[in-house]
């Protein structure tokens, strides 16, 4: 269990370094100015000619924009687990050591999402309700690919039931596909929005899951 939690931290730390090369990519790699406004573009022949094929479809945005509320509920419904087992067991170090992760966990993703919010690298292809938002990463990918495998992994800890564990499963992945898909074809993000937003929840994934198998007894 040591091992596995020494590999999955590692390449967990080689995809946040892959993170930032690419972010550093994203800012000087064909850099034009092809978004709204005139504002740059990095990889900007990709991404105009993926735009250019998928078009923009914003019912598949709003659909997919309602469905980001699915992983936020799955974050409060871990923190009502941790609320519970706080008060019945009248102790923060009595709480489950992965529910505690998985609390600094979510923490870890917010914070990320604030400050791409705050720093944006490039805007969305297009205004959305008439203002210019920033487009990397995509925060409702990053969010699905955060959160959503933290389902599966808690459930197959708490679960008692193979097919209760195995729907887990099922739904955990069925979901981030059809959100990733979903969000990559709507045309309200650039084709390295996606990419970023993968990685980057791929490698704040590993180092959770790495945590928690490094703090467990075997």
């Amino acid at each position: 269990m040591k091992n596995n939690g020494k590999k999955l931290t590692i390449l967990g730390v080689i995809m946040l370094v892959i993170f930032a090369l690419w972010t550093y990519l994203i800012q000087t790699v064909n850099v034009e100015p092809v978004g709204q406004k005139g504002t740059d573009i990095g990889f900007a022949d990709l991404n105009v000619r993926f735009h250019e094929i998928t078009g923009v479809h914003m019912s598949i945005y709003t659909i997919t924009d309602w469905l980001g509320l699915v992983p936020i509920a799955v974050c409060m419904g871990f923190g009502l687990l941790g609320m519970t087992q706080l008060i019945k067991r009248k102790s923060l170090l009595k709480v489950d050591v992965n529910i505690i992760l998985l609390g600094v966990y979510y923490i870890l993703v917010i914070f990320g999402y604030l400050i791409f919010e705050m720093i944006p690298i490039n805007y969305r292809p297009i205004p959305i309700n008439g203002y210019m938002e920033a487009s990397y990463p995509s925060s409702t990918t990053l969010l699905v690919l955060s959160v959503m495998p933290t389902l599966s992994f808690q459930a197959h800890r708490r679960a008692s039931g193979r097919g209760l564990i195995l729907s887990a499963d099922i739904f955990a992945v069925g979901f981030s596909l059809f959100m990733v898909i979903g969000r990559t074809v709507s045309g309200v993000h650039w084709l390295t929005d996606i990419i970023g937003s993968v990685i980057l929840g791929g490698g704040l994934y590993f180092l959770y899951h790495g945590a928690v198998l490094l703090t467990e007894k075997d």
